[in-house]
């Protein structure tokens, strides 16, 4: 028992003052005793205070030591939605972490697996380890290097990554991103990007013909070869002409901008990226071959891999990082044999030392500060509860016959999911662009214009905005040709309000020429364009086809709702998230990893708004027609989605190609501000877990 005496100091933000009040305290009564005396002192209720000490800015909790803090404290009253907010946190961090009783075995599971780790060691006191980790360094370092930076700078595409990664972010509604947000979406872009360029071999096509081969064994390295790297060479041989084929693999990264630059091999790559805060650096998990990022158990419980050692290397270090990549830590000690693990983190720390000796003391801390955080969150790791929910993928690069002979297809047809976030709908230029076609196309029938007309109309904007995207998104400008200006003249106003709705203008300049500029935010202009031109594609496709519309059922037409929110049952990260069904680009879907059997998405209206649905359009996605709604039910809720009810219902619906889109009248008007989409059923669910939708729009009409 210890009496104290605290000054409890107290900002009132609205008032603008600052408030001091002394209080004696027993430390016998414990922090609920304390938070009473102060909601006394202050009338802020014990439940919406945080009490922090000024010395050193620390939280007092339950585990703080009452005695040992100074006096000085500051009560900041926290509000009740900042309260609800902590408790789910909090509930959600209490949920993954493991039992007191679970953790106590494992923990005994560790010290088993440790003692006997000591029968199975080799007593070189780390030698080993060392020859197999130390020479990496050498290959990280060789990415430092000037000309292979320069190299690797004209093979990506960076201004066109740039773009993509300013245009995902745009998505989520961010069009003025940090320097650090714009960093961490391009390189999601580059992994992408490296996924669709490179091609992935599972034997080295023919050098004469180009055709298949198959492997015959190992070739001894050539000094041309050993110079990059490539101490392995497999040899092929042709199964048509009997030609040899040498595939060296190398390891030097100005090499592998060429031939040898897809291994067969597994692939995990390690990065250093900065998020949000310059002064916190974290390691991520990215896997170039799969696609993937962020998501470290993919092979332990995905493909079914038994791990030992996952270490990563950065150009100022070494970590040893195994615990993010398995929830059985006792089960990998057991086959960490190589050497003990003090050794293990003896050499490390020895690698690490060397490769740190010349830096600045500024940068020694920043860089211990990223040692400190991730240490804190690899202590945590091995111990947290694997969310059931989550099914992970077995491995998609490689053939079948060569994952299944390494056991890597994990479960069959088990693909990645996540429980979906409420997401925002960016999509207002989406609605913009097709009231903007839509008035040009009911100028055409109002004015009877002839089909050859409107085709070559369409044609000339079709080439226009081709020509826009081509150019680099920074200045993006096009010159408009004599013919182009005479079709804009003949088509305005609708020209202008298109223009608009892609922020462009046409503008004449000093030498007589009119362009078209992309004005404001050029993201904007990134956003649109790719809706313009796939609804213009479908217009010529429709014009061409001899599908002449009404006004009910024409597309693109006015009145389409924007702006809303979306919740799905499920969404396939990261390209088939919901929100892709109301972006209008053809080439994105919402795609439900296990919905061919049932899956909902939910169309929440902006600031609870309320609308008459009078139809909507669905259009099949890609690929695979089997993956296409076949069954559904629409509901329609006044209240949030508290209730529902039905105001159409589809059955047996065939979507006749890929791209194809369909509209549907809703007979039964009914005012709501949130619809539901219930699809009961795909084209064909045997052996296939998967519904797909390429997008969704729906028209009405606010009440």
């Amino acid at each position: 028992m210890v009496a104290r005496r605290f000054v409890v100091r107290q900002e009132d933000p609205a008032a603008g003052e600052t408030g001091e009040h002394e209080l004696e305290y027993d430390t016998e009564h414990g922090l609920e005793i304390l938070r009473f005396q102060i909601f006394s002192l202050t009338s802020v209720p014990p439940e919406l205070q945080k009490i922090v000490v000024e010395a050193d800015g620390s939280v007092v909790g339950e585990g703080t030591d009452l005695e040992a803090i100074s006096e000085g404290l500051r009560l900041v009253a926290i509000t009740e939605e900042e309260e609800e907010e902590d408790a789910a946190a909090a509930e959600a961090a209490k949920a993954q972490e493991k039992s007191d009783e679970e953790l106590a075995r494992m923990i005994q599971a560790e010290e088993e697996a440790l003692l006997l780790q000591q029968y199975s060691i080799r007593n070189d006191g780390g030698a080993e380890f060392r020859e197999r980790v130390e020479p990496y360094m050498h290959q990280v370092l060789m990415y430092e290097d000037p000309m292979r930076q320069e190299a690797a700078r004209k093979t990506v595409p960076i201004d066109e990554l740039q773009e993509k990664a300013l245009v995902s972010l745009a998505k989520e509604g961010n069009f003025s991103p940090s320097k650090d947000e714009e960093d961490h979406a391009f390189l999601l872009q580059l992994l992408f990007w490296f996924k669709q360029s490179f091609r992935w071999v599972n034997a080295a096509p023919c050098d004469s013909c180009g055709r298949e081969t198959f492997n015959v064994g190992m070739g001894t390295p050539l000094p041309s070869e050993i110079k990059f790297g490539a101490n392995r060479v497999e040899i092929y041989r042709c199964n048509y002409c009997s030609g040899t084929t040498r595939f060296p693999r190398y390891n030097d990264p100005y090499k592998k901008l060429g031939k040898g630059a897809v291994e067969n091999g597994p692939i995990a790559l390690h990065s250093i990226v900065e998020l949000l805060d310059m002064m916190l650096v974290w390691w991520m998990h990215l896997d170039p071959c799969e696609g993937v990022y962020d998501n470290p158990l993919l092979y332990e419980k995905g493909w079914n891999k038994k791990l030992d050692y996952v270490i990563a290397i950065s150009n100022d270090g070494v970590r040893d990082v195994t615990k993010r990549y398995t929830r059985k830590w006792h089960e990998v000690l057991s086959r960490r044999i190589i050497t003990s693990e003090d050794n293990v983190s003896a050499v490390l720390s020895s690698i690490t030392g060397k490769y740190r000796s010349g830096l600045s003391i500024d940068r020694l801390a920043v860089i211990e500060k990223r040692d400190k955080k991730e240490s804190e969150e690899l202590s945590k790791a091995a111990y947290l509860e694997v969310d059931t929910t989550i099914s992970l993928p077995g491995r998609q690069s490689g053939s079948v016959e060569w994952r299944k002979a390494r056991s890597e297809l994990g479960q069959v047809d088990s693909l990645t999911s996540s429980a979906c976030p409420v997401r925002k709908c960016v999509d207002a230029h989406v609605s913009k662009v097709y009231d903007a076609l839509s008035s040009l196309l009911s100028h055409f029938c109002d004015e009877n214009i002839p089909k050859e007309r409107a085709i070559e109309v369409f044609d000339t904007l079709k080439r226009v905005m081709q020509n826009l995207k081509d150019a680099n998104f920074k200045s993006r400008r096009v010159t408009l040709d004599k013919k182009t200006q005479q079709i804009f003249e003949e088509i305005f106003p609708s020209i202008e309000r298109l223009l608009c709705a892609m922020s462009l203008k046409a503008e004449l300049g000093t030498d007589g020429e009119c362009s078209a500029t992309a004005v404001g935010n050029k993201i904007h202009t990134s956003l649109a364009l790719p809706v313009a031109m796939d609804a213009v594609d479908e217009i010529l496709s429709n014009y061409k086809s001899d599908v002449f519309c009404t006004k009910v059922h024409q597309f693109p037409r006015g009145n389409r709702l924007c702006s809303g929110s979306v919740l799905a049952s499920g969404e396939q990260l990261p390209i088939g998230i919901a929100t892709a069904a109301f972006d209008g680009i053809h080439s994105s879907k919402w795609e439900e990893p296990d919905g061919s059997k049932g899956c909902w998405i939910i169309y929440k209206m902006l600031d609870d708004q309320t609308c008459e649905l009078d139809s909507y359009d669905l259009m099949s996605a890609n690929d695979v027609p089997e993956r296409d709604p076949m069954d559904w039910v629409l509901e329609g809720s006044i209240d949030g989605g508290s209730t529902w009810n039905t105001i159409d219902t589809r059955s047996s619906v065939i979507f006749e190609g890929r791209f194809y889109r369909k509209t549907f009248t809703v007979d039964k008007r009914y005012k709501a501000n949130a619809f539901r989409f219930r699809f009961l059923r795909v084209r064909e669910s045997n052996g296939n877990p998967r519904f797909q939708i390429g997008s969704i729009d729906l028209y009405g009409k606010n009440a």
